[in-house]
């Protein structure tokens, strides 16, 4: 059998074979992965756009000894890497492979069960309010359902995968028509279908996968909450690495409302004799009533009577739940009575998390919406302790990122994550491989230090001058990244009013794939929005060459979650506005400033029209966390820089 060939060279072969050149960042990275796979070593590598990351850590997960497991943030990396550079990867090591190099190129994609379509409810429908099972819904609703599940049965006759992703375009209340969750799920002994269960055959293909792709919350389902979800595996490589704080805490997220106790009720009276459903029934009205009570935000003390009504919840769902008959091995599956009783099963997990009421907990009521009534909401105040305990002691964890130095070195984020600067228990590094492009020369930061500081009642009339002064320099051709949809919007009505030859679009038009095309299709056109907006959008040329930002995008000072951990972190003896307030902000302002270079041949400005980037004492922090551009005060050369492109 031939020598297996070093990372470097087998990267080289990958490279030329996809028509690409070598890159030094690139190399450097794919030896850093290497080694920190080899010495188990903890390992934070930044790279910039444009450096090829996600082969600089596939070529050193195919040459590793054991199972590699590869976690992204979004669904579209994940759609990538597994539609896209595995298979072109896989092609171009063929020949290696079958000249009898070792080298498994064997992966799989695994997702959270609701990501696939359940034959049970397709074949057998989905249960009511009642806990009945339906066979169609009405209306418009039935017929999307129909469509659905044609192109499920489909899938399995084809050998599909189910996955949502591949299905006919369909809302997410169509897609619970079709689906299930964990907890609803018959399981694969159970379920007549169990065989063809898209879900169960995912898993085994991934049993049988070198590498497998997954998401960062499975991941924290699996590593952090120990529910096994991933088949045993050596390395973890978490890609979009600064999202994954975010992401765990997602996870490990729980929310209550009353009509949620209330229909968990409802549908329990089919399946329980006595009194115990209609005794949840009243613990939620009892829910409801602590709820319209309670003033919206976090508590630092519950409120006595919505303290009494979470235990009232918590001892009427686990009476609920001993109550349901127990099935025998003769039986057979009751999709209907399971549903039910998962329903209540998670009102009591969550009532009895809320009323426990703990130190290591954030607990507060969420305003309702038009989609969604007022709620109850905990969450971890921190999730490092937890990534450190249960997946850094455990596995091999490469993080990588194009933003994961911030303030101009790994230490923030490395805590945020679970390590420690100096970590003798669980030796790290960072490695900065820097970026392809010439940020100095490319770029422009202007930060408009004239102006006054942003105030809490929007854009005044000095800012919305500015925005427009620079959009008619950059003739359109401009992202407005805004802090809120009032701000997006004014802005927006602002420079239709007075550059009316532009096409001026505010998120919220239309959905967001079609604002993208239409501003990607006429350079004349400009496209504001909020948070959104800021990482999934992918626009190189010269389409974008102004990317605006009305303010520092600080968390709101009442978001219940991120104000506990800065209290906390200040209570520890820390300096809560820079560990959580200035790190929040600079990840998003470098994410922000990310999305105008994008290729080697882009050039424009990153306008920062918010003094405080020049003035305030976290300014150079800040400013440090951004790409290396050149920077300026003056409005003059920002406009100037702006008409020769659009000239150009």
């Amino acid at each position: 059998m031939p020598e297996s060939p070093s990372v470097r060279e087998l990267l080289g072969t990958a490279v030329a074979a996809l028509g690409g050149e070598e890159r030094p960042g690139q190399v450097a990275m794919a030896e850093a992965v290497t080694r920190a796979m080899e010495e188990q070593e903890h390992l934070l590598v930044q790279a910039g756009t444009g450096t090829g990351k996600s082969l600089a850590y596939l070529v050193p997960s195919l040459l590793h000894r054991d199972r590699v497991v590869v976690a992204t943030a979004t669904l579209a990396l994940q759609h990538q890497l597994v539609e896209r550079d595995l298979p072109r990867l896989v092609e171009a090591l063929k020949p290696l492979a079958d000249a009898g190099v070792d080298l498994d190129t064997s992966h799989a994609v695994l997702k959270g069960r609701s990501n696939y379509a359940c034959l049970h409810r397709i074949r057998e429908g989905v249960p009511d309010d009642q806990g009945a099972l339906v066979e169609l819904p009405e209306g418009s609703l039935g017929k999307k359902v129909l469509e659905l599940r044609a192109w499920a049965e489909g899938e399995s006759e084809d050998g599909g995968t189910g996955e949502r992703d591949h299905a006919p375009r369909h809302t997410d209340k169509e897609w619970r028509q079709v689906s299930v969750n964990h907890r609803e799920c018959l399981g694969a002994a159970k379920c007549p279908f169990g065989q063809e269960c898209f879900a169960e055959l995912a898993r085994e293909k991934a049993h049988r996968s070198h590498l497998v792709v997954t998401n960062h919350s499975l991941l924290a389902i699996d590593a952090i909450e120990g529910v096994p979800m991933i088949p045993d595996y050596d390395v973890v490589v978490i890609d979009e690495a600064h999202e994954l704080t975010t992401r765990v805490t997602q996870a490990a997220t729980d929310e209550l409302w009353a009509a949620e106790v209330e229909r968990a009720a409802k549908r329990s009276q089919r399946h329980v004799e006595g009194d115990q459903a209609d005794d949840l029934a009243d613990a939620a009205d009892a829910l409801r009533e602590a709820i319209n009570d309670a003033r919206p935000g976090r508590f630092d003390r519950v409120p006595q009577d919505l303290a009494d009504a979470l235990v009232l919840v918590r001892d009427a769902a686990r009476a609920c739940v001993s109550a349901y008959p127990k099935a025998s091995d003769g039986d057979g599956a009751d999709a209907g009575l399971q549903q039910a009783k998962a329903s209540v099963q998670e009102v009591f997990a969550t009532a009895e998390r809320m009323a426990a009421d703990l130190a290591s907990d954030v607990l507060w009521l969420a305003e309702g919406t038009e989609r969604m009534p007022p709620r109850l909401c905990v969450a971890p105040l921190q999730v490092w302790g937890p990534m450190r305990e249960k997946l850094l002691a455990e596995k091999t964890v490469v993080f990588t990122s194009a933003t994961l130095k911030l303030g101009g070195d790994f230490r923030t984020v490395a805590t945020s994550l679970g390590l420690k600067p100096d970590d003798d228990e669980m030796p790290w590094r960072g490695l900065d491989v820097g970026s392809p492009f010439d940020y100095g020369r490319q770029a422009i930061l202007y930060v408009a230090r004239h102006l006054p500081p942003p105030g809490r009642d929007g854009l005044v009339a000095a800012q919305l001058d500015e925005i427009v002064d620079l959009v008619d320099a950059a003739n359109g051709r401009t992202l407005g990244l805004f802090s809120s949809r009032r701000a997006a919007e004014a802005a927006a009505e602002v420079v239709r009013e007075r550059l009316p030859h532009l096409t001026t679009l505010a998120q919220g038009d239309a959905q967001l794939p079609e604002l993208a095309a239409q501003f990607v299709g006429d350079p004349h056109t400009c496209l504001f929005g909020t948070l959104s907006l800021w990482q999934g959008l992918d626009v190189p040329g010269d389409t974008c060459q102004l990317v605006l930002i009305d303010r520092i995008p600080f968390p709101r000072p009442d978001d219940p979650l991120l104000s506990a951990r800065q209290k906390a972190a200040d209570e520890a003896g820390g300096n809560g506005f820079m560990q959580v307030a200035a790190t929040h902000a600079a990840l998003l302002l470098a994410q922000g400033a990310g999305r105008l270079i994008r290729t080697a041949t882009d050039r424009g400005v990153v306008a920062v029209i918010d003094p405080r980037l020049a003035t305030a004492r976290y300014a150079g922090f800040l400013r440090a966390s951004l790409p290396p551009m050149w920077t300026t005060t003056d409005p003059a050369v920002a406009r100037q820089a702006l008409a020769r492109l659009s000239a150009g």
